[in-house]
């Protein structure tokens, strides 16, 4: 990361590892950065350098999601109440820059969708 940054490093890291995996995102990580825990995949325990997240100032955030039980509990609930997303606008994958340059501008109103297949 800190080769294809020319050295700075970046500035949001999702790690998915775990504990395991966290020296190498720290050393990923430019001054700043945001480190967005979501998972375990390489360990709950390991060394993590909280002297390197000071030094770096990196703001680690973890975040807790339910269970497969609860996702399928989830989606019958959506699917039953009839619940539907409310899109704003539609980009095609081709699109993908205008697609983050209109999220940027703050003037949407529900989801910006991507469209990353050929339509059947």
């Amino acid at each position: 990361a800190r080769k294809l940054t020319g050295g700075r490093g970046v500035d949001h890291v999702v790690e998915v590892g775990g504990a395991g995996n966290m020296e190498q995102t720290i050393a990923a990580c430019a001054m700043g950065a945001h480190i967005a825990l979501l998972g375990v995949l390489a360990g709950r325990e390991g060394p993590v350098s909280t002297v390197r997240i000071m030094a770096q100032q990196l703001r680690l955030q973890g975040l807790m999601v339910g269970s497969r039980q609860d996702q399928l509990d989830m989606v019958r609930a959506v699917e039953a109440s009839g619940i539907r997303p409310v899109i704003d606008r539609e980009f095609a994958l081709e699109e993908l820059a205008d697609a983050f340059r209109y999220q940027l501008a703050g003037r949407h109103f529900g989801k910006i969708v991507l469209r990353c297949a050929a339509e059947v």
